[in-house]
């Protein structure tokens, strides 16, 4: 098992550590100030997510295809699995998520689940709302959850992304 490697990369709401090993993405996440490790890498998965996440923030992807791999309980890769499946510029509510891996009365593990996940953007957790509607808890902050829904909202149509073509 080899080590757990990081590069971090520059968004347009801030920096993003991506993490991987062997081969695989392990980890997304925001963070304040770039990662002083020694531990850079220059493997392709990581090339391959800059460049996906560049066309993602410039509005020309809207799926990600990375190699994943992630170490949750059963239940929690239930639900980041099931959020890998609402669609760009979607929204969906904790009780909706819960209803749809069928287990309706797990709402707070849902939630909790979903904070845990540990590839944000990629698994999308920013796309999942309160059950009233409003934004709620996001690991990057609200203010990152806001820019990311707005960001695919604009580029959306009843029908699915303006250009899903590219």
């Amino acid at each position: 098992m080899s080590e757990i490697r990081c590069r971090t990369y520059s968004s347009p709401i801030g920096l993003i550590e991506i993490s991987g090993q062997n081969g695989f993405l392990t980890g997304l996440n925001f963070r304040e100030k770039a990662a002083e490790s020694g531990k850079e890498e220059e493997a392709s998965v990581f090339l391959a997510c800059e460049r996906q996440l560049r066309e993602y923030f410039s509005g020309a992807r809207f799926d990600f295809d990375l190699p994943l791999t992630f170490d949750g309980t059963p239940f929690q890769n239930e639900v980041w699995t099931a959020l890998r499946s609402i669609p760009y510029g979607a929204t969906l509510s904790y009780g909706e998520l819960a209803r749809r891996i069928g287990r309706p009365a797990a709402v707070r593990a849902v939630g909790a689940a979903n904070g845990a996940n540990p590839i944000s953007i990629i698994i999308p957790c920013h796309r999942i709302l309160g059950n009233d509607g409003r934004l709620t808890g996001y690991g990057g902050g609200l203010w990152r959850k806001e820019w990311l829904l707005a960001h695919e909202r604009k580029l959306r149509t009843p029908d699915g992304p303006l250009f899903a073509g590219r």
